[in-house]
């Protein structure tokens, strides 16, 4: 804690002399602050160090000493070329989908240098919130009390994919332009066999998987990916406030299909929403969908099943990675929830032909309950 700062919660004094100068000039240039706050190095108000989920960025809520919430602040992890590419994702992005009238936070300032991002503050009411919020003693959700916000949610994420592919310059991604092929098989069902498979179980991998992916790939391929695509659209990542929902953690955004956010938000783990709450709303979001551009629902529905089984894989394998390797114990207790969707999933008639996957799917099961 530095006095001549302000009040500083959670920041070393490396990072104090690193952010303060900088946010005390983006808020000045807002309107945020006076010029004389932000040349006493913002000794009127308390900046906090927030946590973020699986991220490695730096995140920051500037508040006045009355309490007043002013901005969030967030800051690449470090200075790397990758760091900052993807803190100006951030920014592009985040401007693009707010001019198209998408539900994301206002951004109040933007020092390209160093990457720092100001966003308006949304305050700390996430979606998962709710949910827990609502959940039995037994782990049943009160549906009727989530409800609202998750149709809300979906409608919005219609809106997002459509009008946020419109312009969009895919120049401003900061990993890889869109969804394809490769992605699918290095990035989601390739970081399930390393991160979980190998890794976390210490298991060899199976003749005959790498092939069962491939499958799953091809199928996942088929869906057009001429629209916005979020990537990473689940409970901890839509604010709530005021009775309205808004998307934050858009800056993995590229083109892609129309399944995958769908997906990401309805089999998400963080919630374990009831199979008819899935359904209900997938069908609210598909006429949201087609009010703004033609639909084809049943081949919809199939391709959303290979991306949910794509995204599936993904979730297992990130949750894997954070919690053996970067130490965060918050994600190990939803791996087995999403194994559990994806041995159901894997169960449609779609995957009949699979040969390796399904039964390593079960057998991992196996492994984790022996763990614990």
């Amino acid at each position: 804690m530095v006095e001549a700062l302000g009040t500083i919660v959670g920041m070393t004094q490396e990072k104090e002399s690193e952010i303060i100068p900088i946010l005390g000039s983006l808020l000045q240039a807002a309107g945020l602050v006076s010029r004389k706050e932000a040349d006493a190095s913002l000794a009127s108000h308390v900046i906090h160090r927030l946590s973020g989920d699986g991220s490695s960025r730096r995140f920051f809520r500037v508040v006045r000493r009355s309490g007043e919430k002013l901005c969030l602040a967030v800051a690449p992890a470090g200075q790397t070329d990758q760091d900052l590419r993807e803190a100006k994702a951030a920014r592009m992005i985040g401007s693009h989908l707010y001019s198209h009238g998408v539900m994301v936070p206002a951004q109040y300032g933007w020092d390209e240098e160093t990457g720092l991002l100001l966003f308006e503050d949304l305050g700390d009411m996430k979606l998962h919130d709710l949910v827990e919020a609502n959940r039995s003693s037994r782990g049943v959700i009160d549906v009727q009390a989530v409800r609202p916000m998750y149709v809300q949610a979906v409608q919005e994420l219609a809106v997002m994919q459509i009008r946020g592919a419109m312009n969009f310059d895919c120049d401003w991604c900061w990993d890889t332009r869109e969804y394809d092929r490769p992605l699918m098989l290095s990035r989601e069902s390739g970081y399930f066999l390393r991160a979980f498979w190998q890794e976390l179980l210490g298991q060899p991998i199976i003749p005959g998987v790498e092939e069962d992916f491939e499958q799953i790939a091809t199928m996942a391929s088929e869906a057009s990916t001429a629209f916005f695509l979020h990537r990473d659209f689940q409970s901890r990542n839509i604010m709530l406030r005021d009775g309205q929902v808004c998307f934050i953690d858009f800056q993995g955004g590229r083109m892609g299909p129309l399944g995958y956010d769908l997906a990401s938000l309805l089999i998400d783990p963080y919630t374990a929403l009831p199979v008819s709450l899935q359904e209900e709303l997938l069908e609210i979001y598909l006429d949201a969908v087609h009010a703004q551009h033609p639909l084809d629902r049943r081949l919809f529905r199939r391709q959303y099943t290979s991306l949910a089984v794509q995204r599936n894989l993904q979730i297992i394998g990130a949750f894997s990675f954070l919690s053996r390797a970067r130490g965060k114990d918050f994600f190990a207790r939803f791996i087995a929830p999403a194994l559990a969707s994806l041995t159901r999933r894997l169960e449609s008639e779609e995957f009949r032909d699979l040969r390796v996957l399904p039964g390593l799917a079960l057998r991992a099961m196996e492994l984790l309950r022996h763990e614990a």
